[in-house]
């Protein structure tokens, strides 16, 4: 099968309204980036072929831009725009040069008779099954405007509590690593200089001060072997970590137990796969799908397994808030609002309200540790720093005294 190699064109031109403008169009030649612009109805003065960048294209497509797209769509379609017509203006806006090539591709597809969850298909890095599944939903049902909507909160929804969970975790490792930055350049560059000093004392140093000199020498001497040890220690362990399922399954069942970190990515995981369920509910997936979605979707090889059990429990014909009070994973108030909704019919309600508590739970619990590691931090920073100035002054203090 051969491969076809697409390629970037600059056109410069004018639309139906004599509107001038410029832009980027993929093509697998000139001649078809021409007809591709006169089906748009744009007037092409200039047509040339891209030229490459020095170093490569950086830009790439992120879970934030799948976000907002959805978004986009599902504003275009309520106000009446059609779906080509908001693909097309959604495409040639965007900022992001991989997200235009994607959104070109797509609609081209469209435009050729294909429906909009095949042609999303193909680019399952940016669209995953759940996505396309439910798209493909709205397509069949003629309500592509209702799921795009549900579509487009889910989204957010997910986005919103990723960062939340990245916020919980990249403020003390910021600080921690600038901490460790610091400590290294007063070590490396500041001590040294200090010892010079002491040399010329003639006296004893005292025990603080001599135990930071040998730290700063042994820093000196094995520092770059300790950092190319810790960096090929990482390095291996990600490489691992991305393609044995295994070590990625342990170390996710290591996290969860971890104080406070481990409650906040319990609920986060919990909220993932309500809302998650709901979505797929309103949409009209049927039960045993929507769990192998929320399966996929709630980010922790402990829930994945806890839900794909409560998914082959449901295909038995047991009760879902009976299988997912066997699992021991789930808290007994949402076993206990599950059973309710199931009672009542309600699923789909009850999910949302689960999803929602839950969220507001991750928020409060993400604000609450940030609260409470500021001054745990700053009090280590001031000791770890603070002692280091002290080790260096203390003998120039003794010598004072002295005198």
């Amino acid at each position: 099968m051969a491969v076809v190699v697409s390629h970037e064109f600059v056109w410069t031109g004018s639309d139906k309204k004599g509107k001038k403008g410029t832009g980027e169009i993929s093509a697998k030649n000139l001649l078809e980036a021409k007809n591709m612009l006169r089906r748009r109805g744009i007037s092409a003065t200039r047509v040339k072929k891209k030229a490459k960048p020095l170093f490569g294209r950086k830009e790439k497509i992120t879970a934030n831009d799948i976000s907002i797209m959805s978004r986009q769509i599902a504003t275009m379609l309520g106000a009446g725009v059609t779906l080509i017509q908001s693909l097309d203006m959604i495409g040639q806006g965007h900022a992001n040069w991989a997200m235009r090539k994607l959104l070109t591709e797509i609609t081209d597809e469209v435009k050729a008779g294909n429906p909009l969850s095949s042609a999303m298909r193909k680019h399952p890095l940016q669209f995953d099954d759940l996505y396309c599944d439910l798209v493909e939903t709205g397509e069949q049902s003629g309500a592509l405007e209702t799921i795009y909507d549900r579509i487009a909160l889910y989204k957010e929804k997910a986005e919103a509590l990723k960062s939340k969970i990245k916020k919980a975790m990249f403020y003390p490792i910021a600080v921690l690593v600038v901490a460790l930055i610091v400590t290294l350049i007063l070590l490396i560059f500041v001590v040294p200089q200090f010892e010079e000093i002491f040399a010329g004392f003639g006296a004893e140093l005292p025990a603080f001060t001599l135990m930071v000199l040998g730290l700063s020498n042994f820093v000196q001497s094995h520092g770059v072997f300790i950092g190319a040890g810790i960096f090929a220690a990482g390095f291996l362990f990600g490489r691992a970590h991305r393609k044995s399922q295994k070590l990625r399954d342990f170390v996710d069942a290591r996290v969860l137990k971890i104080p406070i970190i481990g409650a906040i990515l319990k609920k986060a995981a919990i909220a993932r796969f309500t809302r998650t369920l709901a979505t797929t509910f309103a949409a009209g997936v049927p039960l045993i799908d929507a769990l192998e979605s929320a399966a996929g979707a709630s980010g922790n090889a402990i829930f994945r397994e806890a839900i794909l059990h409560i998914c082959r429990e449901v295909s038995g014909g047991v009760q879902m808030n009976v299988a997912m009070r066997a699992t021991n994973v789930f808290p007994d108030m949402v076993i206990q609002m599950i059973a309710i909704g199931e009672e009542s019919g309600s699923v789909e309600d009850m999910l949302s309200k689960i999803a929602f508590i839950y969220e507001a739970e991750v928020d409060d619990m993400v604000d609450g540790l940030t609260s409470l590691l500021e001054p745990m931090i700053m009090s280590v920073l001031g000791v770890v720093i603070g002692g280091l100035i002290i080790a260096m002054y203390l003998p120039i203090f003794e010598m004072s005294a002295i005198i």
